[in-house]
Parts: structure tokens; sequence; C-alpha cells
């Protein structure tokens, strides 16, 4: 069915579950051990001040989302409010950014699951990292619905064993507070911790998939935000709350130690509490958030992929959507092929930090197109999407020279791209 109608078969709950599925995975599980390593005990002050930040982006998606609600995203946004430039820009960062992000979701899982049978080796990651991309992007291109039971399962059991592990590492973090946040203060970087709330920020990211599946909602207007704001304040509690029982447990060293040896962090920590027995739970909810986050990131750069598409920013027929399943599957395949390619790195501080720069630049463009709502569709103050550009490009320099000089040189390659493009294909509606 070329340039087909998604379905709209998504709720309230379901958008809210599909945002906690987005967003509860690679951040709480893999890269706060990559923050640790950076920041130290400093890294929940990282995870909470990348929270703040979160919450002003979330805000202006939520608003532009309700005002214009349509797949895409901040693509779709920028080429409404801004000019075609920028909003392909947004398309072409999202892509990036969010396929970076599959890719450190890909090897997070496969560093967990290995390491329950005590396996480290780098190129066993990597390839089973590749697997799982391969298997979810068949259940993504078989449709919303079924990839909608799936992400219930998958939130429902991750919150569970994230609760456990709070509960059962109380008791060693309260002892352990005294000597692992002795002098964190004092010994306070501010360039360490900027560059870590940079990395954190991209943890919360996930309640952009619901934006982007606008037009797979039902009742956008009122659904749209109502899901954003509710994921991101469940999310903030549990994060910073774990973060700090991870810590007060184990030290910040042993987390990002952990993390660069099997990107199995909270697995270390589980094993030293009084109930280790809670590891294997923590590692099987680690296992199936990583599911859960790269099969809602399949959903997501598809659905922009394919708006890319109907416009001729991207080859026609990846707007193709399937009949039977109303499943744009062209996209949804070359999508897995991305991030497969990606995986290979097999990196998790490198596909972390590269989707970083790029996400900050994706939020600065949402932030800058929450700014040209007209008054009757701003359902905010714009001094909120004005602090959420000011904190989005203030952070994205903070990450490594080679990392956002990479970005940048991404950038220059899109934009060439998109001149070509438009040359080939008559861009639609």
């Amino acid at each position: 069915m070329a340039g087909g109608q998604l379905a709209r078969v998504v709720g309230v709950p379901g958008a809210v579950l599909m945002g906690l599925g987005s967003i509860v995975g690679t951040g709480i599980f893999v890269s706060v051990g990559v923050a640790a390593g950076i920041a130290g005990p400093a890294v929940v002050l990282a995870v909470a001040a990348a929270a703040v930040v979160a919450t002003f982006n979330g805000l202006s998606s939520a608003q532009l989302a309700a005002s214009h609600p349509v797949s895409g995203g901040t693509y779709e946004y920028g080429y409404r409010y801004l000019n075609p430039t920028l909003g392909f820009t947004a398309g072409w960062m999202f892509l990036c950014a969010k396929s970076a992000s599959a890719a450190t979701a890909a090897l997070g899982f496969a560093g967990y699951t290995l390491a329950a049978f005590d396996v480290s080796d780098r190129w066993a990651r990597t390839g089973l990292g590749v697997a799982v991309v391969a298997i979810l992007t068949a259940v993504v291109a078989g449709g919303m619905q079924r990839s909608n039971r799936t992400n219930a399962i998958i939130v429902g059991f991750t919150l569970l064993a994230l609760a456990a592990f709070v509960v059962a590492g109380l008791p060693t973090a309260i002892d352990g507070a005294g000597t692992h946040f002795a002098g964190a203060l004092d010994d306070l970087d501010a360039r360490e911790l900027l560059h870590a709330t940079a990395l954190m920020f991209v943890a919360y990211t996930g309640y952009g998939r619901i934006a982007t599946l606008g037009e797979e909602v039902v009742e956008p207007r009122r659904t749209i935000p109502r899901a954003i704001v509710t994921a991101l304040m469940v999310t903030m509690v549990l994060y910073v709350t774990v973060v700090a029982v991870a810590v007060a447990a184990v030290g910040a060293g042993a987390l990002g130690a952990a993390t660069s040896q099997a990107a199995a962090p909270l697995e270390l920590v589980a094993r030293s509490l009084a109930v280790p027995e809670v590891s294997y739970l923590v590692a099987a909810a680690a296992i199936t958030a990583m599911v859960g986050v790269l099969l809602n990131l399949l959903l997501g750069l598809s659905r922009v992929l394919l708006a890319m598409g109907r416009r001729g920013d991207m080859p026609p027929a990846l707007a193709e959507v399937e009949a039977r399943h109303a499943s744009p599957r062209r996209a949804v395949i070359v999508t897995g092929i991305g991030i497969a390619g990606l995986t290979l790195l097999g990196s998790v501080k490198t596909t972390w930090s590269f989707s970083a720069f790029t996400v900050l630049v994706y939020y600065a463009l949402t932030n800058l197109a929450a700014l040209r709502l007209p008054a009757e569709h701003r359902r905010f103050p714009r001094w909120v999407a004005g602090l959420g550009l000011a904190s989005c490009l203030g952070l994205a320099f903070w990450v490594e020279p080679r990392i956002w000089l990479a970005g940048l040189g991404l950038i220059a390659a899109g934009l060439g791209w998109h001149l070509v493009a438009r040359r080939w294909w008559r861009p639609r509606a």
C-alpha cells in the first residue's frame, strides 16, 4: 500500500508503556556505568540535572506533538515551523542518534546475557548483539499491535526487577554511603559533571518515541502530552533512586569498571548485596529491558524514515505501508540494517557518546520549533522551550571532541545528501 496510512491503536496506557519501554533500559542498565566512570559519585547529580533538561525538552515535544500529531517527530515539526533544511537536519540527527542508542542497547543485551554465563569476549558480545537486532526487526515488521503486547510485558518485568534491586540494595547502600560518597562535592569537576549530564540526558529521551508515533495514537492532542509527562515523572524517580543505591553500595569506580569489561554494571552491584540472588532478576530484567529499548527504537526510527520517504528526503519506496499489518516494512528493514552496522563497532562508550551529541542537536531543534508555535497552540510558557534550547546546545559540546567533530561531519554529509535527494525525487507534501 504505497503512501498508506497507519492505524490509530495506541491509547494513554499503551503510549506511557511505550515511552517507559524506550527510556528504562540502556540508560539505567549500561550508560549509568559510563557516566559513573567519568563523574565518579557525582553521577547522581548528573542524573538529576539530566532529568531537569529532559523535562524542558519533554514539555516542548508534548506541545508540538499535540499541535501536529503525525509520524516523524521533530522532522515534521521542523518542516512545519522552521524550514526544510532544519527539518531534514532534525530527521537526519534522529536517525543517527537513535541508531547509535539502539546499537548500545544491542551490545548491552549481549553483555548482560553473556555475563550470566561468565563470558566477556568482545566478539561474542558483538555477534549476539547483531543477532538480536535481526530478530526484533522481524517482530517490528509484523505491525504495531504485536509490538505493543511485547512491550507491555517487558516494561512490567523491568520495573518489578528494579524495585526489587532498590529494596535489596538499601541495607548495603546505607552501610556504604559514607565511604562511597565521601568528598564527592570536594572533588567535583564541572567539566566531568557536564560531560556525564550530556550522556545521561540521552537515557531520558525515549519519551520522543511517543511523539514520533503521532499517527498511531488515539486522540493524539490529549494522549501524547499526558503520556510524555507521565513517562518522564516515573523515570526520573526511578533513575535517581537506582543510581543512588548502586553508587552507595559499590562505588562509582566499580560501576565504571564493570561497564568497560562486560557492559553489565548493575549485575555487579546486585551480586554484592545482602540478597545476591537478586542479581539473577536484575540480569533477566536488563536483558528484557534492552529488548524493549531495541523494539521501541526500531518503531521510532522506522516511522521517521517513513516520514522522510514521504517527502522525498529518503527514497520514496521507504514510505510504503504493507497493507495486511499496517507496517512500513521496508523502512523497518533498512533501520535494522543500519543498527546492525553500528553494533559491529562493539563499544558501548563510543556508540552512547555519539548518540549524546546527535540527540542533543535533535532536541535543540525541537525546542527551536516549539519557540515558533503560534500562541493558540502553545501549552507552556516560551521560556520552557528557551531553556531547553540553551541547555541542549550547552551540553552538546561537553562530550569528547572526536565525537562532536564526527557529529558535525555527519551533519554536513546529511545536508549534502539532502541536496542530491531533492534533485532525484520530487518532494511530497
